[in-house]
């Protein structure tokens, strides 16, 4: 699952779905006929909580099993730059999507054998991710300096906003999911540091792409 239209279509390239016009699915696309992953299928894009657990409820019905999630974050501490990758282990929610799933929910987990996956794909390439906790909030416009604080001091490394509700849903339906971020702007500081048109962020990006794609030829996955 991609967030972005960007990492759709690059990963749409690198996954061998180029030649699947692909079907419309709620305001994402689905692909299915890959030339060399014959076991994966991509979608997105998909913006936040709401639109993320939509789109995965339906490829779960459909029989997914298991859900990588590409997407784009901000640091909330300094030890993580633009550029940068990181694999989350799991989410503290601040979004509205995951109480409809687990009542209380707090800080849902990503499936550690997938992390483990990612890791292992992440080292083959020679990058070396950052695993730990991140921040999803719904209101991208009330991440405050007293936000900031407060998550990064629980541990959380970065701000997004599906990750908690797709790991919620995953408990919930019993399937395994994971992520794999780049960090595309900064807010360790309080002031927000936009990096999407920084080449660390561009190469992030490209180096997130070919690790999905080592992960979705890894048999079996």
């Amino acid at each position: 699952m991609a967030a972005t239209e960007p990492d759709l279509e690059a990963l749409r390239c690198m996954l061998g779905f180029g030649a699947d016009p692909g079907r419309r699915l709620f305001i994402s696309r689905l692909f299915t006929e890959s030339a060399t992953c014959p076991d994966a299928s991509l979608s997105g894009p998909l913006v936040g909580a709401p639109c993320a657990v939509m789109l995965a409820e339906t490829l779960i019905a459909w029989g997914a099993r298991t859900l990588v999630f590409i997407g784009w974050c901000g640091a909330i501490t300094a030890t993580i730059g633009i550029g940068d990758l990181v694999v989350p282990t799991s989410a503290f929610v601040d979004e509205g999507t995951s109480p409809s799933y687990a009542a209380g929910a707090s800080d849902p987990g990503a499936s550690a054998r997938l992390v483990e996956k990612l890791s292992q794909a992440c080292a083959f390439h020679d990058i070396a991710a950052h695993t730990g906790a991140v921040w999803t909030t719904d209101a991208p416009f009330r991440e405050t300096a007293d936000k900031v604080r407060s998550f990064r001091a629980r541990g959380a490394l970065a701000v997004e906003m599906e990750c908690s509700a797709l790991f919620t849903l995953g408990a919930f339906r019993a399937v395994e999911v994971a992520a794999l971020l780049v960090v595309s702007d900064d807010l360790s500081s309080f002031t927000w540091k936009p990096g999407f048109k920084d080449p660390r962020f561009a190469r992030g990006r490209e180096t997130a792409g070919r690790i999905v794609k080592t992960l979705s030829e890894t048999r079996p996955l």
